[in-house]
């Protein structure tokens, strides 16, 4: 690809005139804000508490505050049906008060009556967060922040080293604490050690992004799960202007975050058709779609993607339904679905691949039933799907099936 100097400052000025409203001063820190802190949530009414806890502990606000910075944390709803907006506001107003770097932050929610959680990032990314902040930090809220120093340790890795875009976390399941763990809780454990043997990871529950990079992008509708690698991508080649360079994007030690590990087959299974349908889409966009676009486009692609979307509301399932017609079976929708295991188990050293033999057996077989589960959904239209832990179903079930069938109907016509 060409090298190309990249001013993405400039090129989402069109999408921030789009989305952004004054915040009002009664809600500003008291301090210019170098940090912005989005929590993603769509009814985590008994997770929202324990995460905003988990965040508030963290060493940031002490250090901004030696620093004379200041923080935002928004709280951004999606679609929420249950009781995280109210519960999210009470934790502010009682920490606005008893924080002890409480002049340093300040913390609101911003109701979003539409779900998803792409929506929710345009919207905090554009919109919400503050334009004088250097950094923003995006998360989930279903995660414990368990090292204090976490946060910190993300921006200050940006700062020290200018070639790094996006600061990640260390991703922890929560049974990594137990002292005894069933045999499906140690083969989970033992897929995360493959998945670590990559280069350039990056998990979409916690991370720290240069805010001039995330306000050139625009997160598609139909993106799917899979948003922490279509940043990756764009974050490794400055947007898509020359190869991959792993090391843009860097975990940063003893920057980690915990959440609730899949362990249950239905669950894993589940979790694994997310996967693949996510995947499939990132291998439609980036290695087909993308490349037809001029370095124009790529230079400022978010207001490209946005217009995309305005003139074409199903331009991702129309380019997945075109996939699928080129598609023979199942385990061809992204190159590397039943091998990348075995790719990333080579990596490990030789007695870690012995540990981790019965998992990569495991998931290839688990990746071949997900597949043929992910090939049917992309069938009928579908892109967004999210596992309950206790492989109870996805969110908003029924209205994704009637939605499927008006794309379905729209694709066909």
């Amino acid at each position: 690809m060409q090298q190309v100097t990249i001013d993405p400052g400039n090129a989402c000025t069109r999408i921030e005139t789009q989305f952004r409203e004054p915040v009002p001063v009664s809600q500003q820190s008291k301090f210019p804000v170098l940090v912005s802190i989005g929590i993603l949530a769509w009814n985590e009414e008994r997770a929202i508490a324990n995460t905003l806890h988990s965040l508030l502990q963290q060493s940031l606000f002490a250090e901004l505050e030696k620093r004379g910075a200041g923080c935002e944390i928004i709280c951004v709803i999606n679609g929420c049906t249950d009781r995280t907006p109210e519960i999210a506001s009470q934790v502010f107003k009682q920490q606005a008060l008893k924080h002890p770097h409480r002049l340093c932050f300040s913390g609101r929610v911003e109701n979003l009556a539409e779900q998803g959680k792409q929506n929710a990032w345009n919207q905090f990314v554009h919109r919400c967060s503050s334009r004088e902040a250097r950094y923003l930090i995006i998360m989930d809220a279903d995660i414990l922040v368990h090292r204090k120093e976490a946060l910190w340790n993300l921006i200050s890795a940006l700062q020290n080293d200018e070639q790094l875009s996006v600061a990640a976390t260390m991703p922890c399941k929560d049974i990594v604490f137990k002292q005894r763990r069933a045999v499906n809780e140690k083969l989970s454990m033992a897929m995360s050690q493959m998945t670590r043997a990559a280069a350039g990871q990056l998990c979409a529950q916690l991370y720290c992004i240069r805010a001039p990079i995330a306000r050139n992008l625009y997160l598609p509708r139909d993106l799917g799960a899979c948003e922490d690698g279509f940043i990756k991508a764009v974050a490794c080649t400055d947007f898509f202007t020359h190869e991959i360079l792993p090391s843009r994007i860097q975990i940063v030690p003893g920057a980690e975050h915990t959440f609730e590990a899949y362990t249950s087959p239905l669950a894993v299974l589940r979790n694994q058709k997310r996967q693949i349908i996510g995947q499939t889409i990132l291998h439609v966009l980036l290695d087909d779609h993308f490349e037809t676009l001029t370095t124009h486009e790529r230079l400022k692609l978010g207001e490209t993607l946005r217009r995309k979307e305005e003139a074409d509301r199903f331009w991702i399932k129309r380019l997945i339904a075109e996939h699928l017609k080129r598609t023979r079976f199942c385990w061809q929708l992204y190159p590397g679905l039943l091998t990348l295991r075995w790719k990333r188990l080579k990596n490990l050293k030789p007695w870690k691949r012995v540990a981790c033999f019965p998992a990569a057996v495991g998931s290839v077989l688990v990746a071949f039933i997900a597949s043929t589960m992910a090939w049917k959904a992309l069938k009928k239209g579908g892109t967004e799907y999210w596992p309950k832990k206790g492989g109870q179903g996805s969110k908003g079930s029924r209205k994704a099936t009637q939605e499927h069938a008006t794309v379905s109907a729209a694709l066909t016509s």
